[in-house]
């Protein structure tokens, strides 16, 4: 059997012999003198130390915590504060697109209303020119008939030499 490095035979007579390297441990006074020391530092150092160590430890952990939760908080309040805005920030746009197809619509409409009015004046303008170039043709040809016989003459006198009437 080896226990710890250290290996323990026992004969019949019930001593035990030790192998080397083995400790050799008494159970005296001392043992007892230990054990008092050791409570009379932990009756000692335990609220001079360790309660207050204790209690800094908690405290540190209450406020890890308390910040954890605080940062989940704000975590859940900037999370609904980005809903919102992209909520709205949609809201925006869906209406600015509602706006400027509005507008464009409008726009498309005042422009057809424009060109019909302007394709009317054109019109009318034109026709006006047709009808002033129609009445100045007759005006010039009336004229041109009244001067074609003055001047038919004239000239039928010049090549007859002599004086032509009508």
């Amino acid at each position: 059997m080896s226990l710890l490095g250290v290996s323990a035979l026992t004969d019949s007579a019930g001593i035990l012999l030790r192998s080397e390297g083995a400790v050799n441990v008494d159970l005296d006074a001392s043992l007892f003198v230990h054990f008092g020391l050791f409570l009379v530092l932990l009756l000692v150092l335990k609220p001079a130390l360790f309660d207050p160590m204790m209690r800094l430890f908690e405290e540190r952990e209450k406020r890890i915590e308390g910040t954890r939760h605080q940062a989940k908080k704000e975590d859940r309040r900037s999370a609904k504060a980005l809903a919102t805005y992209e909520a709205s920030l949609t809201k925006a746009r869906d209406e600015g697109a509602q706006e400027r197809d509005r507008l464009r619509a409008e726009g498309q409409k005042r422009e057809a209303e424009l060109m019909t009015l302007v394709r009317s004046e054109v019109a009318k303008t034109i026709q006006q020119g047709r009808e002033a170039t129609t009445q100045d043709a007759r005006e010039a040809r009336a004229s041109l008939r009244n001067d074609a016989s003055a001047l038919g003459r004239d000239m039928a006198s010049r090549v007859l030499g002599r004086e032509v009437t009508s």
